[in-house]
Protein backbone atom coordinates (compact mmCIF):
# COMPACT_ATOMS: atom_id res chain seq x y z
CA UNK A 1 0.00 0.00 0.00
CA UNK A 2 2.85 2.66 -0.71
CA UNK A 3 3.76 4.95 1.90
CA UNK A 4 1.01 3.53 4.31
CA UNK A 5 1.38 0.88 7.11
CA UNK A 6 -1.43 -1.25 7.64
CA UNK A 7 -1.27 -3.36 10.79
CA UNK A 8 -4.76 -5.46 10.34
CA UNK A 9 -4.10 -8.64 12.27
CA UNK A 10 -6.58 -10.62 11.92
CA UNK A 11 -8.38 -8.77 9.20
CA UNK A 12 -5.42 -9.31 6.95
CA UNK A 13 -7.00 -11.38 4.58
CA UNK A 14 -9.87 -10.34 3.53
CA UNK A 15 -8.67 -6.66 3.37
CA UNK A 16 -6.12 -8.57 0.89
CA UNK A 17 -8.77 -10.07 -1.06
CA UNK A 18 -11.22 -7.27 -1.15
CA UNK A 19 -8.19 -5.20 -2.59
CA UNK A 20 -7.42 -7.90 -5.37
CA UNK A 21 -11.37 -7.51 -6.55
CA UNK A 22 -11.15 -4.28 -6.26
CA UNK A 23 -8.20 -4.22 -8.91
CA UNK A 24 -9.48 -6.78 -10.99
CA UNK A 25 -12.22 -4.83 -11.58
CA UNK A 26 -9.96 -1.77 -12.33
CA UNK A 27 -11.98 0.03 -9.63
CA UNK A 28 -9.02 2.91 -9.93
CA UNK A 29 -8.91 3.87 -13.90
CA UNK A 30 -13.00 3.14 -13.39
CA UNK A 31 -13.53 5.83 -10.66
CA UNK A 32 -10.79 8.39 -12.30
CA UNK A 33 -12.82 8.35 -15.49
CA UNK A 34 -16.24 8.53 -13.56
CA UNK A 35 -17.79 5.47 -13.43
CA UNK A 36 -20.97 6.20 -11.53
CA UNK A 37 -21.75 2.21 -11.31
CA UNK A 38 -18.86 1.53 -9.06
CA UNK A 39 -21.32 2.09 -5.35
CA UNK A 40 -24.23 0.07 -7.45
CA UNK A 41 -26.25 -0.49 -10.70
CA UNK A 42 -29.85 0.30 -9.10
CA UNK A 43 -30.76 3.26 -12.32
CA UNK A 44 -31.50 6.02 -9.90
CA UNK A 45 -28.59 5.28 -8.22
CA UNK A 46 -26.25 5.88 -10.63
CA UNK A 47 -28.27 8.44 -11.80
CA UNK A 48 -27.84 10.23 -8.82
CA UNK A 49 -23.96 9.09 -8.57
CA UNK A 50 -23.28 10.62 -11.93
CA UNK A 51 -24.07 14.20 -10.95
CA UNK A 52 -21.82 14.01 -7.98
CA UNK A 53 -18.33 13.06 -9.95
CA UNK A 54 -17.16 16.38 -10.24
CA UNK A 55 -14.54 16.03 -7.25
CA UNK A 56 -12.36 13.28 -9.13
CA UNK A 57 -11.30 16.05 -12.27
CA UNK A 58 -11.30 19.00 -10.36
CA UNK A 59 -7.64 19.21 -9.28
CA UNK A 60 -7.26 19.51 -12.88
CA UNK A 61 -9.64 21.67 -13.93
CA UNK A 62 -10.08 24.36 -10.91
CA UNK A 63 -6.03 25.10 -12.35
CA UNK A 64 -7.46 26.86 -15.39
CA UNK A 65 -9.23 29.12 -12.79
CA UNK A 66 -6.94 30.24 -10.09
CA UNK A 67 -5.99 33.57 -12.25
CA UNK A 68 -9.35 34.44 -11.09
CA UNK A 69 -8.65 33.81 -7.53
CA UNK A 70 -5.37 35.92 -7.38
CA UNK A 71 -7.43 38.39 -8.83
CA UNK A 72 -9.57 38.98 -6.61
CA UNK A 73 -6.91 38.63 -3.43
CA UNK A 74 -5.31 41.38 -5.23
CA UNK A 75 -7.60 43.63 -5.94
CA UNK A 76 -9.59 43.44 -2.17
CA UNK A 77 -5.58 43.57 -0.32
CA UNK A 78 -5.33 47.00 -2.72
CA UNK A 79 -8.50 48.51 -1.48
CA UNK A 80 -7.77 48.17 1.80
CA UNK A 81 -9.89 44.84 3.33
CA UNK A 82 -8.15 43.73 6.28
CA UNK A 83 -9.73 40.46 7.46
CA UNK A 84 -12.11 37.65 5.51
CA UNK A 85 -15.20 36.61 7.45
CA UNK A 86 -16.79 32.88 6.04
CA UNK A 87 -20.20 32.40 6.13
CA UNK A 88 -20.94 28.91 5.48
CA UNK A 89 -21.86 25.39 7.24
CA UNK A 90 -20.85 21.59 7.00
CA UNK A 91 -18.87 21.19 3.33
CA UNK A 92 -18.41 24.91 2.44
CA UNK A 93 -16.91 26.34 5.61
CA UNK A 94 -14.77 22.85 7.06
CA UNK A 95 -11.80 22.98 4.53
CA UNK A 96 -11.29 26.82 4.78
CA UNK A 97 -11.21 26.55 8.57
CA UNK A 98 -8.81 23.51 8.17
CA UNK A 99 -6.86 25.75 6.12
CA UNK A 100 -6.68 29.00 8.38
CA UNK A 101 -5.99 26.89 11.36
CA UNK A 102 -2.90 24.49 9.71
CA UNK A 103 -1.78 28.29 7.95
CA UNK A 104 -1.05 31.47 9.66
CA UNK A 105 -2.06 33.92 6.48
CA UNK A 106 1.12 34.64 4.45
CA UNK A 107 2.72 37.54 3.02
CA UNK A 108 -0.28 39.61 1.29
CA UNK A 109 -2.82 36.99 2.31
CA UNK A 110 -5.29 38.67 5.00
CA UNK A 111 -6.35 36.21 8.41
CA UNK A 112 -10.03 34.36 7.31
CA UNK A 113 -11.91 33.62 10.01
CA UNK A 114 -15.33 30.98 9.64
CA UNK A 115 -18.67 31.63 11.06
CA UNK A 116 -20.78 28.60 11.36
CA UNK A 117 -22.56 28.80 14.66
CA UNK A 118 -25.94 29.93 14.80
CA UNK A 119 -25.66 31.04 18.78
CA UNK A 120 -26.58 34.53 19.62
CA UNK A 121 -23.20 34.50 21.63
CA UNK A 122 -21.20 33.51 18.34
CA UNK A 123 -22.89 35.40 15.76
CA UNK A 124 -22.37 38.72 18.26
CA UNK A 125 -18.56 38.00 18.51
CA UNK A 126 -18.20 37.48 14.97
CA UNK A 127 -20.25 40.32 14.08
CA UNK A 128 -17.73 42.60 17.04
CA UNK A 129 -14.31 41.10 15.86
CA UNK A 130 -13.37 43.10 12.77
CA UNK A 131 -13.98 46.99 11.55
CA UNK A 132 -16.87 45.94 9.39
CA UNK A 133 -15.97 48.73 6.67
CA UNK A 134 -12.65 46.47 6.38
CA UNK A 135 -14.00 42.89 6.37
CA UNK A 136 -14.31 40.93 3.59
CA UNK A 137 -17.64 38.64 3.50
CA UNK A 138 -17.17 35.41 1.27
CA UNK A 139 -20.89 34.11 1.81
CA UNK A 140 -20.26 30.38 1.23
CA UNK A 141 -23.29 27.88 -0.25
CA UNK A 142 -23.75 24.91 -2.51
CA UNK A 143 -27.90 25.00 -2.36
CA UNK A 144 -27.51 28.79 -1.87
CA UNK A 145 -30.26 28.55 0.66
CA UNK A 146 -28.98 26.96 3.52
CA UNK A 147 -31.00 28.63 6.15
CA UNK A 148 -27.79 29.21 8.78
CA UNK A 149 -25.94 31.06 5.99
CA UNK A 150 -28.98 33.15 5.06
CA UNK A 151 -29.59 34.83 8.37
CA UNK A 152 -25.51 34.95 8.68
CA UNK A 153 -25.79 36.90 5.67
CA UNK A 154 -28.98 39.22 6.67
CA UNK A 155 -26.85 40.13 9.75
CA UNK A 156 -23.36 40.89 8.48
CA UNK A 157 -25.11 43.04 5.77
CA UNK A 158 -27.03 44.71 7.92
CA UNK A 159 -24.05 45.40 9.82
CA UNK A 160 -21.75 46.57 7.00
CA UNK A 161 -24.78 48.58 5.74
CA UNK A 162 -24.82 50.60 8.83
CA UNK A 163 -21.49 52.01 7.79
CA UNK A 164 -21.11 51.77 4.24
CA UNK A 165 -24.46 52.84 2.89
CA UNK A 166 -25.40 51.51 -0.55
CA UNK A 167 -21.82 50.41 -1.57
CA UNK A 168 -22.10 47.85 0.81
CA UNK A 169 -22.42 44.82 -1.46
CA UNK A 170 -18.61 45.79 -2.58
CA UNK A 171 -17.42 43.75 0.56
CA UNK A 172 -19.39 40.65 -0.14
CA UNK A 173 -18.14 37.79 -2.76
CA UNK A 174 -20.43 34.93 -2.88
CA UNK A 175 -19.43 31.33 -3.58
CA UNK A 176 -22.51 29.07 -4.78
CA UNK A 177 -23.65 26.96 -7.60
CA UNK A 178 -25.09 27.90 -10.59
CA UNK A 179 -29.01 28.86 -10.92
CA UNK A 180 -29.18 29.37 -6.67
CA UNK A 181 -30.91 31.45 -5.37
CA UNK A 182 -27.58 33.20 -3.71
CA UNK A 183 -26.53 33.88 -7.10
CA UNK A 184 -29.56 35.78 -7.80
CA UNK A 185 -29.29 37.50 -4.22
CA UNK A 186 -25.57 38.64 -4.74
CA UNK A 187 -26.57 39.90 -7.97
CA UNK A 188 -29.26 41.96 -6.45
CA UNK A 189 -26.93 43.06 -3.73
CA UNK A 190 -24.35 44.62 -5.86
CA UNK A 191 -21.55 41.24 -4.64
CA UNK A 192 -18.01 42.32 -5.54
CA UNK A 193 -17.68 38.85 -7.28
CA UNK A 194 -19.54 35.30 -7.62
CA UNK A 195 -17.56 32.26 -8.22
CA UNK A 196 -19.64 29.59 -9.43
CA UNK A 197 -18.71 26.12 -8.52
CA UNK A 198 -19.53 23.42 -10.64
CA UNK A 199 -22.85 22.12 -9.67
CA UNK A 200 -21.31 18.15 -10.04
CA UNK A 201 -19.32 18.39 -6.91
CA UNK A 202 -20.96 17.93 -3.71
CA UNK A 203 -20.17 20.37 -0.63
CA UNK A 204 -17.74 17.67 1.15
CA UNK A 205 -15.73 16.91 -1.95
CA UNK A 206 -15.08 20.68 -2.63
CA UNK A 207 -12.20 20.81 -0.80
CA UNK A 208 -10.30 21.33 -4.11
CA UNK A 209 -12.75 23.44 -6.06
CA UNK A 210 -13.82 26.99 -5.40
CA UNK A 211 -15.27 26.76 -2.14
CA UNK A 212 -11.79 25.73 -0.83
CA UNK A 213 -9.34 28.06 -3.27
CA UNK A 214 -10.96 31.12 -3.24
CA UNK A 215 -10.45 31.15 0.42
CA UNK A 216 -7.36 29.80 0.41
CA UNK A 217 -5.89 32.27 -1.99
CA UNK A 218 -7.35 35.41 0.01
CA UNK A 219 -5.28 33.97 3.15
CA UNK A 220 -1.93 33.91 0.56
CA UNK A 221 -1.84 30.26 -0.14
CA UNK A 222 -0.78 29.05 -3.57
CA UNK A 223 -4.16 27.74 -5.06
CA UNK A 224 -2.14 26.05 -7.79
CA UNK A 225 0.34 23.97 -5.39
CA UNK A 226 -3.09 22.60 -3.52
CA UNK A 227 -4.26 21.50 -7.41
CA UNK A 228 -0.64 20.04 -8.22
CA UNK A 229 -0.50 18.20 -4.83
CA UNK A 230 -4.13 16.53 -5.31
CA UNK A 231 -3.60 15.79 -9.21
CA UNK A 232 -0.55 14.17 -8.13
CA UNK A 233 -2.21 11.86 -5.31
CA UNK A 234 -5.03 11.14 -7.86
CA UNK A 235 -1.95 9.73 -9.86
CA UNK A 236 -0.55 7.83 -7.14
CA UNK A 237 -4.27 6.53 -6.51
CA UNK A 238 -4.14 4.82 -10.34
CA UNK A 239 -0.58 3.60 -10.05
CA UNK A 240 -0.24 2.51 -6.43
CA UNK A 241 -3.49 2.25 -4.93
CA UNK A 242 -2.53 3.72 -1.53
CA UNK A 243 -6.13 4.94 -0.98
CA UNK A 244 -7.65 2.19 -2.51
CA UNK A 245 -6.28 -0.77 0.43
CA UNK A 246 -6.70 2.03 3.48
CA UNK A 247 -10.06 2.34 1.72
CA UNK A 248 -11.01 -0.92 1.70
CA UNK A 249 -9.13 -1.88 5.01
CA UNK A 250 -11.80 0.66 6.42
CA UNK A 251 -15.08 -1.00 5.11
CA UNK A 252 -13.65 -4.42 5.43
CA UNK A 253 -13.08 -3.78 9.08
CA UNK A 254 -16.43 -1.62 9.83
CA UNK A 255 -18.66 -4.87 8.46
CA UNK A 256 -16.53 -6.89 10.91
CA UNK A 257 -17.84 -4.53 13.43
CA UNK A 258 -14.51 -2.38 13.57
CA UNK A 259 -16.23 0.69 12.59
CA UNK A 260 -15.41 3.46 14.69
CA UNK A 261 -12.25 5.40 12.85
CA UNK A 262 -10.45 6.46 15.86
CA UNK A 263 -8.26 9.48 14.28
CA UNK A 264 -4.95 10.46 16.03
CA UNK A 265 -3.34 13.54 14.91
CA UNK A 266 -0.06 15.57 15.79
CA UNK A 267 -1.49 19.07 17.16
CA UNK A 268 0.00 20.74 13.81
CA UNK A 269 -3.10 18.31 11.82
CA UNK A 270 -5.96 18.10 14.84
CA UNK A 271 -7.64 20.80 12.62
CA UNK A 272 -8.00 18.22 9.72
CA UNK A 273 -9.84 15.95 12.13
CA UNK A 274 -13.17 17.70 11.77
CA UNK A 275 -13.31 18.36 8.16
CA UNK A 276 -12.15 14.01 7.86
CA UNK A 277 -15.26 13.36 10.43
CA UNK A 278 -17.58 15.47 7.74
CA UNK A 279 -16.34 13.45 4.97
CA UNK A 280 -16.80 9.84 6.39
CA UNK A 281 -19.74 9.96 8.30
CA UNK A 282 -21.67 11.83 6.18
CA UNK A 283 -20.77 9.86 3.38
CA UNK A 284 -20.86 5.89 5.01
CA UNK A 285 -23.65 6.66 7.57
CA UNK A 286 -26.96 5.43 5.61
CA UNK A 287 -28.89 2.51 5.42
CA UNK A 288 -28.01 1.57 8.54
CA UNK A 289 -24.46 0.73 8.02
CA UNK A 290 -21.62 4.03 8.15
CA UNK A 291 -17.95 4.46 9.73
CA UNK A 292 -17.85 6.61 12.83
CA UNK A 293 -14.68 9.16 12.60
CA UNK A 294 -14.01 9.70 16.53
CA UNK A 295 -11.71 12.90 16.09
CA UNK A 296 -10.86 15.13 19.61
CA UNK A 297 -10.55 11.74 21.71
CA UNK A 298 -7.52 11.78 23.79
CA UNK A 299 -5.36 9.10 22.73
CA UNK A 300 -4.75 6.16 25.69
CA UNK A 301 -3.22 2.76 26.72
CA UNK A 302 -4.85 -0.30 24.53
CA UNK A 303 -6.92 -0.74 28.00
CA UNK A 304 -8.98 2.26 27.52
CA UNK A 305 -10.78 0.61 23.74
CA UNK A 306 -13.77 -1.78 23.26
CA UNK A 307 -13.16 -4.18 19.89
CA UNK A 308 -14.68 -2.14 17.91
CA UNK A 309 -11.87 0.65 16.81
CA UNK A 310 -9.51 1.36 13.98
CA UNK A 311 -6.98 3.45 14.55
CA UNK A 312 -5.39 5.68 11.71
CA UNK A 313 -2.57 8.29 12.41
CA UNK A 314 -1.49 10.50 10.07
CA UNK A 315 1.79 12.67 10.56
CA UNK A 316 4.40 15.74 9.38
CA UNK A 317 7.50 13.93 9.21
CA UNK A 318 7.96 11.32 11.94
CA UNK A 319 5.05 10.32 14.87
CA UNK A 320 6.17 12.12 18.26
CA UNK A 321 7.34 9.51 20.31
CA UNK A 322 5.14 8.94 22.64
CA UNK A 323 2.33 8.96 19.98
CA UNK A 324 4.14 6.04 18.41
CA UNK A 325 5.02 3.68 21.48
CA UNK A 326 1.34 4.08 22.37
CA UNK A 327 0.10 3.30 18.76
CA UNK A 328 2.60 0.05 18.98
CA UNK A 329 1.08 -1.28 21.75
CA UNK A 330 -2.08 -0.58 20.42
CA UNK A 331 -0.91 -2.82 17.34
CA UNK A 332 0.44 -5.63 20.30
CA UNK A 333 -3.10 -5.81 21.79
CA UNK A 334 -4.57 -6.41 18.43
CA UNK A 335 -6.03 -2.96 17.70
CA UNK A 336 -5.81 -2.60 13.83
CA UNK A 337 -3.18 0.74 13.05
CA UNK A 338 -2.76 2.62 9.86
CA UNK A 339 -0.13 5.05 9.46
CA UNK A 340 1.30 7.37 7.16
CA UNK A 341 3.48 10.60 7.11
CA UNK A 342 3.36 13.78 4.87
CA UNK A 343 6.79 15.64 4.18
CA UNK A 344 5.08 18.85 5.57
CA UNK A 345 1.69 20.39 5.57
CA UNK A 346 2.44 22.17 2.17
CA UNK A 347 0.96 18.45 1.16
CA UNK A 348 -2.39 19.26 2.39
CA UNK A 349 -4.07 19.36 -1.06
CA UNK A 350 -2.56 15.94 -1.43
CA UNK A 351 -4.44 14.76 2.40
CA UNK A 352 -7.50 16.09 1.46
CA UNK A 353 -7.50 13.77 -2.01
CA UNK A 354 -6.62 10.81 -0.34
CA UNK A 355 -9.34 10.81 2.22
CA UNK A 356 -12.11 11.40 -0.37
CA UNK A 357 -10.76 8.79 -2.65
CA UNK A 358 -10.57 6.54 0.62
CA UNK A 359 -14.01 6.94 1.60
CA UNK A 360 -15.29 6.78 -1.81
CA UNK A 361 -13.68 3.03 -1.40
CA UNK A 362 -14.96 2.50 1.58
CA UNK A 363 -18.32 3.65 0.51
CA UNK A 364 -18.47 0.95 -2.10
CA UNK A 365 -17.37 -1.86 0.16
CA UNK A 366 -20.32 -0.90 2.41
CA UNK A 367 -22.44 -0.72 -0.77
CA UNK A 368 -23.50 2.80 -0.30
CA UNK A 369 -23.68 6.12 -1.56
CA UNK A 370 -21.20 7.74 -0.74
CA UNK A 371 -22.27 11.31 -1.91
CA UNK A 372 -26.37 11.88 -0.70
CA UNK A 373 -27.58 12.19 2.60
CA UNK A 374 -31.00 11.07 2.67
CA UNK A 375 -31.65 11.98 6.66
CA UNK A 376 -29.91 15.60 6.66
CA UNK A 377 -33.18 16.87 5.44
CA UNK A 378 -34.99 15.89 8.03
CA UNK A 379 -33.42 17.97 11.02
CA UNK A 380 -34.15 21.28 8.92
CA UNK A 381 -37.63 20.25 8.11
CA UNK A 382 -38.22 19.56 12.11
CA UNK A 383 -36.20 22.85 12.63
CA UNK A 384 -38.98 25.12 10.26
CA UNK A 385 -41.85 22.85 11.63
CA UNK A 386 -40.95 24.10 15.44
CA UNK A 387 -40.21 27.83 13.71
CA UNK A 388 -43.99 27.84 12.28
CA UNK A 389 -44.98 26.54 16.00
CA UNK A 390 -43.19 29.10 18.02
CA UNK A 391 -44.38 31.81 15.56
CA UNK A 392 -48.14 31.21 15.93
CA UNK A 393 -48.13 30.17 19.80
CA UNK A 394 -45.11 33.25 20.41
CA UNK A 395 -42.50 30.75 21.54
CA UNK A 396 -41.05 27.61 21.13
CA UNK A 397 -42.64 24.47 22.64
CA UNK A 398 -41.10 23.52 26.00
CA UNK A 399 -40.94 20.29 27.50
CA UNK A 400 -41.38 19.67 31.76
CA UNK A 401 -38.02 18.95 33.00
CA UNK A 402 -37.92 15.09 34.73
CA UNK A 403 -35.27 16.62 36.95
CA UNK A 404 -33.49 19.63 38.18
CA UNK A 405 -30.32 20.34 40.18
CA UNK A 406 -28.92 23.67 40.57
CA UNK A 407 -28.20 25.43 36.92
CA UNK A 408 -29.33 22.26 35.28
CA UNK A 409 -32.28 20.51 34.46
CA UNK A 410 -32.77 16.88 33.00
CA UNK A 411 -35.41 16.31 29.68
CA UNK A 412 -35.90 12.56 28.77
CA UNK A 413 -37.88 10.45 27.11
CA UNK A 414 -40.60 8.41 29.48
CA UNK A 415 -38.84 4.96 29.15
CA UNK A 416 -35.76 6.32 30.30
CA UNK A 417 -35.98 5.45 33.94
CA UNK A 418 -34.66 8.52 36.31
CA UNK A 419 -34.04 7.59 39.36
CA UNK A 420 -32.51 10.35 41.81
CA UNK A 421 -31.98 13.96 41.82
CA UNK A 422 -28.35 14.77 40.99
CA UNK A 423 -26.48 15.54 38.30
CA UNK A 424 -24.22 12.70 38.61
CA UNK A 425 -27.53 10.26 39.09
CA UNK A 426 -28.03 11.53 35.88
CA UNK A 427 -25.04 10.45 34.55
CA UNK A 428 -24.96 6.99 36.19
CA UNK A 429 -28.20 6.89 34.13
CA UNK A 430 -26.66 7.76 31.03
CA UNK A 431 -23.91 5.19 31.09
CA UNK A 432 -26.12 3.25 31.80
CA UNK A 433 -27.77 3.16 28.28
CA UNK A 434 -24.36 2.42 26.65
CA UNK A 435 -23.74 -1.06 25.37
CA UNK A 436 -20.88 -2.77 23.72
CA UNK A 437 -20.04 -1.92 20.18
CA UNK A 438 -22.31 1.06 21.01
CA UNK A 439 -21.05 5.10 20.86
CA UNK A 440 -21.77 8.51 23.06
CA UNK A 441 -22.05 11.60 20.80
CA UNK A 442 -21.84 15.23 23.20
CA UNK A 443 -24.36 17.71 21.07
CA UNK A 444 -23.62 20.85 22.65
CA UNK A 445 -25.95 23.63 21.52
CA UNK A 446 -23.38 27.09 22.64
CA UNK A 447 -20.74 28.88 21.43
CA UNK A 448 -17.36 27.04 21.74
CA UNK A 449 -15.03 29.00 23.76
CA UNK A 450 -11.48 27.03 25.24
CA UNK A 451 -12.77 26.82 28.25
CA UNK A 452 -16.35 25.03 27.38
CA UNK A 453 -14.57 22.94 24.76
CA UNK A 454 -11.72 21.58 28.24
CA UNK A 455 -15.27 20.59 30.05
CA UNK A 456 -17.11 18.88 27.73
CA UNK A 457 -13.67 17.43 26.80
CA UNK A 458 -13.62 16.12 30.29
CA UNK A 459 -16.79 15.30 30.15
CA UNK A 460 -16.11 12.84 27.06
CA UNK A 461 -13.49 10.69 28.08
CA UNK A 462 -15.32 10.20 31.73
CA UNK A 463 -17.82 8.22 29.55
CA UNK A 464 -14.95 6.71 28.17
CA UNK A 465 -13.42 5.98 31.25
CA UNK A 466 -16.48 3.82 32.74
CA UNK A 467 -17.65 2.43 29.60
CA UNK A 468 -14.65 2.08 27.10
CA UNK A 469 -17.50 3.71 24.58
CA UNK A 470 -16.01 5.40 21.49
CA UNK A 471 -16.95 9.45 22.08
CA UNK A 472 -17.73 12.34 19.93
CA UNK A 473 -17.87 15.74 20.57
CA UNK A 474 -20.23 18.03 18.49
CA UNK A 475 -21.25 21.72 18.49
CA UNK A 476 -24.96 22.36 17.01
CA UNK A 477 -25.87 23.32 14.49
CA UNK A 478 -22.66 22.28 12.58
CA UNK A 479 -22.88 18.80 13.76
CA UNK A 480 -26.40 18.67 12.10
CA UNK A 481 -24.05 19.19 8.10
CA UNK A 482 -21.67 16.08 9.61
CA UNK A 483 -22.42 13.45 11.51
CA UNK A 484 -25.78 14.34 11.92
CA UNK A 485 -26.50 12.00 8.82
CA UNK A 486 -24.48 8.82 10.45
CA UNK A 487 -26.79 9.71 14.08
CA UNK A 488 -30.40 9.14 12.45
CA UNK A 489 -29.39 6.82 9.09
CA UNK A 490 -26.33 4.83 10.35
CA UNK A 491 -25.98 1.98 12.64
CA UNK A 492 -28.59 2.33 15.87
CA UNK A 493 -25.60 2.29 18.21
CA UNK A 494 -25.50 6.03 19.40
CA UNK A 495 -26.20 7.34 22.66
CA UNK A 496 -26.88 11.04 22.56
CA UNK A 497 -26.40 13.72 25.53
CA UNK A 498 -27.54 17.19 23.87
CA UNK A 499 -26.42 19.92 25.80
CA UNK A 500 -28.44 23.20 25.60
CA UNK A 501 -27.78 26.93 27.20
CA UNK A 502 -28.90 30.17 27.09
CA UNK A 503 -26.96 33.41 25.58
CA UNK A 504 -29.02 35.93 24.98
CA UNK A 505 -30.21 36.90 21.23
CA UNK A 506 -28.94 38.88 17.86
CA UNK A 507 -31.67 39.64 15.58
CA UNK A 508 -31.87 38.31 11.80
CA UNK A 509 -32.92 41.23 9.75
CA UNK A 510 -35.93 40.57 7.56
CA UNK A 511 -37.75 37.45 9.80
CA UNK A 512 -39.69 37.46 12.58
CA UNK A 513 -37.28 35.74 14.74
CA UNK A 514 -33.67 36.26 16.06
CA UNK A 515 -30.86 33.54 16.25
CA UNK A 516 -31.88 32.36 19.55
CA UNK A 517 -35.13 31.05 18.65
CA UNK A 518 -33.56 29.75 15.46
CA UNK A 519 -30.39 27.87 17.35
CA UNK A 520 -33.09 26.66 20.37
CA UNK A 521 -35.65 25.35 17.22
CA UNK A 522 -32.63 23.70 15.34
CA UNK A 523 -31.49 22.26 18.83
CA UNK A 524 -35.15 20.65 19.34
CA UNK A 525 -35.84 19.64 15.66
CA UNK A 526 -33.03 17.33 16.03
CA UNK A 527 -33.88 16.19 19.26
CA UNK A 528 -37.23 15.17 17.61
CA UNK A 529 -35.69 13.39 14.63
CA UNK A 530 -33.00 11.35 17.01
CA UNK A 531 -36.44 10.09 19.10
CA UNK A 532 -38.00 9.44 15.81
CA UNK A 533 -35.52 7.18 14.96
CA UNK A 534 -35.90 5.22 18.16
CA UNK A 535 -32.12 6.72 19.06
CA UNK A 536 -31.33 6.53 22.78
CA UNK A 537 -31.02 10.34 24.33
CA UNK A 538 -31.09 12.63 27.17
CA UNK A 539 -31.13 16.74 27.18
CA UNK A 540 -29.36 18.72 29.76
CA UNK A 541 -30.30 21.85 30.24
CA UNK A 542 -27.66 24.87 31.34
CA UNK A 543 -29.13 27.91 33.06
CA UNK A 544 -27.21 31.15 33.36
CA UNK A 545 -23.55 30.97 33.19
CA UNK A 546 -22.65 28.03 30.73
CA UNK A 547 -19.84 27.50 31.80
CA UNK A 548 -20.73 26.67 35.58
CA UNK A 549 -23.27 24.45 34.45
CA UNK A 550 -20.56 23.01 32.06
CA UNK A 551 -18.41 22.35 35.05
CA UNK A 552 -21.04 21.08 37.44
CA UNK A 553 -21.97 18.55 34.70
CA UNK A 554 -18.82 17.56 33.92
CA UNK A 555 -17.58 16.86 37.58
CA UNK A 556 -20.93 15.02 38.13
CA UNK A 557 -20.06 12.45 35.17
CA UNK A 558 -16.44 12.21 36.46
CA UNK A 559 -17.73 11.11 39.56
CA UNK A 560 -20.24 8.73 38.11
CA UNK A 561 -17.42 7.18 36.19
CA UNK A 562 -15.17 6.94 39.27
CA UNK A 563 -17.72 4.59 40.71
CA UNK A 564 -18.61 2.37 37.50
CA UNK A 565 -14.78 1.87 36.52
Amino acid sequence: MSDARVAAGAFSERIAARVKALRAADWPRRLLARDARLWGDAPGRVEAVTQRLGWVHAPRAMRTRTREFLDLAANVSAVGFTRVLLLGMGGSSLAPEVLSQVFPARRHGLPLHVLDDTSPAAVRAALAAGDPARTLVVVSSKSGGTVEVTSFDRACFARVASVLGASAGQSFVAITDPGTALEAHARERGYRQTFLNPADIGGRYSAISCFGLVPATLMGLDAEALCREARAELTEFEQAGTALGIGAALGEMALAGRDKLTLVLPQELAPLGAWIEQLVAESTGKDGLGILPVEGERLAEPSAYGSDRVFVSVCLGASPVAMAGTLDRLTAAGHPVIRWVRRSADEIGAEFVRWELITAVASAVLRVNPFDEPNVAEAKTATKDVLARALVNGELPQSEPRARSGALTLHAPDHVAVTGASARDWAAVFLGLLRPGDYASVLAWMARTDSRHALLTRLRHAIRHASRAATTLGYGPRYLHSTGQLHKGGPATGVFLQITSESGDEPIPGVAYGFRMLNEAQAAGDLGALSDHGRRVMRVHVSGDPDAGLLQLASAFEQAASVRA
